[in-house]
């Protein structure tokens, strides 16, 4: 037997088997990915008044925190503690990251919304008060700044380039542990999630837990491609899906806040619904594609440009809609008041309309840049802060008359009043009289006793429930 020959064999086979075989699982090395880009990441801590959330209709209690429902599509801090009687105060927690050696910062608009108090905790652990810049709430982007120079930022990167299956970094301070790293691939992109029509957002298997939200997603050259900020739960912790704000629709967002304190976003006044491969072949198309309307708003943007219900758009200002989620994106990149040419299909064939964008009108204002943060009275004696509600909020809500809960502590807090619940009428002494402006409300107040009965009629949702309290001090 030659030896030698058998040796030289077994050389070559090991070549081609055994050595791809050892570089096919190698992982990447993201040591240098951290070192570099990591003192860029903050802590942020807020304390914050509980803000006004989705309730279930009185008199039933609220969704508990363990039901699936609670945490389909959670946020990742703790906002809104439910203790009758608690503090409204709130300690909240997440992460953010500087985009400018002057002390600019991005994170998410949950993070800081109703803060009264933001501190920002670099990597060298100093720590600074921050102010808000600007929130815009349908993104879930906010641009808060500390007064420093010299500091490190991070490089942004292009979203657009990002594959599926490609290696993903997050780097934040979960349960405030800070400067954490995780990593994982990403899932999908442009993804689509329920009421979040205007950010497709990149969906990965990151490890991202609460007190993550508002910070970074690197790619492997360290580039910062998107902002962390919603999972899918059924426990309240991390189940392998993540969604990352895209980087490219966060600058923008937060250029249009730091120069004109709001984001603008047009629209056309159209509903629209998905192309089924049945309404494909009902309507004529030669395959599923575009977004079905389903009617059009009168005298609005698109009728006056002519669109019509049944009508299927399949380009808008020169991009094309494969799914219906892709025309409100599309649409609200738009500026208002700018001409943008659509591609329809109707009665069988392709059809070209300009149509002039209108403004898509947010009821929840972003604050104006540099503006002071909003300070509310202190509660009553029936411990709560109304508001008059503004004209969205009315016809949202259908409201003629009443006042906004904003703020409860106390008694008003123990008889399960919540914020976001409208207060439509007082009881004082078997007389009923409806709220119609703070004034009145005021008034009736100020002529109640301590320790006397009061009832409440309270609007949450689409139901109305009266509710006694006992007035305090």
């Amino acid at each position: 037997m030659n030896f030698a020959a058998v040796a030289n064999a077994f050389a070559f086979v090991a070549t081609f088997l055994f050595v791809p075989l050892a570089s096919a699982t190698s992982l990447p090395d993201f040591t240098a990915l951290v070192e570099r880009q990591g003192s860029a990441v903050v802590n942020i801590s807020t304390t914050q008044v509980r803000a006004e959330r989705p309730q279930s209709p009185l008199p039933f209690p609220g969704i508990d925190e363990s039901d699936p429902m609670f945490d389909f599509f959670r946020k990742f801090i703790p906002r809104h503690p439910e203790l009758p009687g608690a503090d409204p105060d709130n300690q909240s927690l997440g992460s953010g990251f500087i985009i400018s050696a002057d002390g600019y910062i991005l994170t998410n608009a949950h993070v800081v919304e109703e803060a009264e108090e933001i501190l920002v905790r670099l990597a060298d652990r100093s720590e600074y008060q921050a102010k808000v810049i600007g929130v815009d709430v349908r993104s879930d982007v906010a641009l808060i700044k500390i007064e420093a120079s010299g500091l490190p930022q991070v490089t942004l990167g292009d979203p657009d380039r990002l594959k599926v299956g490609e290696w993903v970094v997050a780097i934040g301070s979960p349960f405030g542990f800070d400067q954490s790293v995780t990593a994982g691939i990403v899932s999908a992109k442009g993804r689509s999630l329920p009421d979040e029509n205007f950010v497709p957002f990149i969906q990965t298997d990151v490890a991202i837990n609460p007190g993550n939200s508002g910070g970074p997603l690197f790619n492997l050259r360290g580039e910062v491609v998107g902002i962390n900020s919603q999972i899918y739960s059924r426990t309240g912790g991390f189940m392998g899906l993540s969604f990352a704000i895209p980087i490219d629709l966060v600058m923008d967002v937060q250029n249009q806040l730091r120069t004109k304190g709001r984001v603008r976003r047009g629209r056309i006044g159209v509903a629209i619904q998905e192309i089924t491969r049945d309404l494909a072949d009902g309507f004529g198309l030669p395959r599923a594609q575009g977004a079905l309307v389903s009617s059009v708003e009168p005298d609005g943007p698109a009728a006056r440009a002519g669109l019509l219900q049944g009508d299927v758009i399949l380009r808008f200002s020169g991009k094309t809609v494969d799914v219906s989620s892709d025309l409100p994106r599309i649409v609200a990149g738009v500026q208002p008041g700018s001409a943008a040419a659509v591609e329809v299909f109707r009665n069988g064939a392709p059809m070209a309309l300009e149509v002039t964008v209108g403004e898509w009108q947010d009821p929840k204002e972003a604050p104006v840049a540099g503006a002071a943060p909003r300070t509310l009275p202190a509660p009553n004696k029936l411990g709560m802060v109304l508001s008059a509600p503004t004209a969205a909020q009315r016809r949202e809500r259908d409201m003629d008359e009443g006042l906004i809960v904003e703020r409860v502590q106390g008694v008003a807090a123990r008889a399960e009043i919540r914020p976001g619940d409208a207060i439509l009428a007082l009881v004082i002494a078997g007389k009923q009289s409806r709220l119609s402006s703070i004034e009145e409300f005021n008034r009736l107040v100020g002529g109640i006793q301590v320790d006397q009965q009061v009832t409440l009629l309270v609007k949450r949702g689409d139901a109305t429930s009266y509710v006694s309290v006992r007035a305090g001090k």
